[in-house]
């Protein structure tokens, strides 16, 4: 449950630059919203990764007994 944590800590780390760019039109702000958005998008890759092992090893689990 840590990485899910991880996860909505770095989404309302974001808020304050998605306020800046949208409605201030702040291009730095831009910038860091666009680094905050790759690095959501590796953090829910690496978090579907670990799901997947997860389960592909409980399956594996089931199917030997």
């Amino acid at each position: 449950m840590n990485n899910f944590s991880k996860l909505k800590d770095l989404v309302l780390s974001l808020e304050g630059d998605f306020e800046k760019f949208y409605d201030k039109k702040n291009s730095a702000a831009g910038t860091r919203v666009r680094k905050g958005m790759q690095d959501l998008k590796n953090m829910a890759q690496d978090i579907r990764k670990e799901v997947q092992d997860m389960k592909n090893s409980e399956d594996t689990g089931a199917s030997k007994k």
